[in-house]
C-alpha cells in the first residue's frame, strides 16, 4: 500500500453566509491500494470552517438548550487552523471507504460536537449516516482530541458553542471513468446523461443496472438514467458473463 498526500490550501476562498464569513481550506489525502485486482484511489477532502470577524446584532445569534450555533468568535483549535488541519491529516485514516466496501462515489460527511468553555469537547453526533465506517472514524478522532481547545466568545464572555465538521471522502477507481454533469449526483425526475468508459473492456461488452430508477444506452454510446426520491442509487457495472466490474454511489438531488 502506498500512501501519498497533497495539501491544497487558499485561504482567499470565502462564502458570506448569514452574516458570517466562511473561509475553506482544502486537505487532500490520496491512498492507493489493491482490492480485488483493481487499483483504487481514495481522496479525503477535509472542509475546516472558520468564521471571520464580523458584527452581529441579536436577532443573528442562535442558541439551542443553552448552546450557542452562532457566536462573534468560534471556538478554535489549539495552535488555530493550521495546527487543526494538521492534527486530522496526521491521524485521520483515509482507507476507511473502501475497507468497509464502499463503491465508487463522493461521500460528505457532517460530525457536530459542543466546545464547552473549559475548552473540552463533547456531544459528538454525526449528522449523516452514509455509512462505511466514514461518520465512526471522524468520531473517532474528534474524540482522540477532546480538549485544550479556545472556547467561542459572545459579548465578552467564554460560552458553550457548536461546531461542525464537514469531510468529504471521495472513492475513485483507477480503470473505471464516469462523467455526469455534477460529479456523482443525479437529478430526479430527469433524464441524466452518464458516460461510462472501463479500461480494455469494449462498450458494447458493457451491461449497467441501476436502484431507484432505470438506465438505457443512447445511440451516441451514453447511457440515461432517471431516477426517483431521495438519498442515493448504486449503478452496478458488469462485463462479460456477468462478472462485475464496478459500483458507484449517487447522491440523488431535486431538479430545481
Amino acid at each position: 500500500m502506498r500512501l501519498l498526500i497533497r495539501i491544497n490550501y487558499d485561504p482567499d476562498y470565502c462564502l458570506l453566509t448569514n452574516l458570517f464569513l466562511f473561509c475553506q481550506s482544502i486537505i487532500l489525502y490520496n491512498a492507493f491500494f489493491i482490492k480485488k485486482n483493481l487499483m483504487k484511489k481514495i481522496v479525503l477532502s477535509l472542509f475546516l470552517l472558520l468564521s471571520g470577524l464580523g458584527v452581529f446584532s441579536q436577532d443573528t445569534l442562535s442558541v439551542k438548550d443553552g448552546i450557542f450555533e452562532k457566536v462573534e468568535k468560534e471556538a478554535e483549535y489549539p495552535g488555530g487552523e493550521q495546527a487543526w488541519r494538521k492534527f486530522l491529516e496526521q491521524n485521520l485514516n483515509p482507507n476507511v471507504p473502501v475497507n468497509n466496501g464502499a463503491p465508487v462515489g463522493k461521500y460528505t460527511v457532517y460530525v457536530q460536537f459542543v466546545v464547552f468553555q473549559d475548552g473540552t469537547i463533547g456531544d459528538i453526533k454525526p449528522l449523516t449516516t452514509l455509512g462505511y465506517g466514514m461518520e465512526g472514524e471522524v468520531v473517532r478522532l474528534l474524540r482522540k482530541k477532546s480538549g485544550g481547545w479556545e472556547p467561542a466568545t459572545q459579548g465578552g464572555r467564554l460560552v458553550k458553542a457548536y461546531r461542525k465538521q464537514p469531510v468529504t471522502f471521495m472513492v475513485t477507481q483507477e480503470d473505471l471513468h464516469i462523467v455526469t454533469t455534477t460529479p456523482y449526483v443525479l437529478y430526479a425526475g430527469v433524464d441524466n446523461e452518464i458516460m461510462v468508459d472501463v479500461v480494455k473492456v469494449k462498450s458494447e461488452d458493457l451491461h449497467l443496472t441501476i436502484t431507484r430508477g432505470t438506465i438505457t444506452k443512447s445511440s451516441n454510446g451514453s447511457y440515461i438514467a432517471k431516477v426517483k426520491g431521495e438519498g442515493r442509487a448504486i449503478l452496478t457495472i458488469t462485463g462479460k458473463k456477468g462478472k462485475e466490474i464496478a459500483r458507484v454511489s449517487f447522491e440523488i438531488l431535486n431538479n430545481k
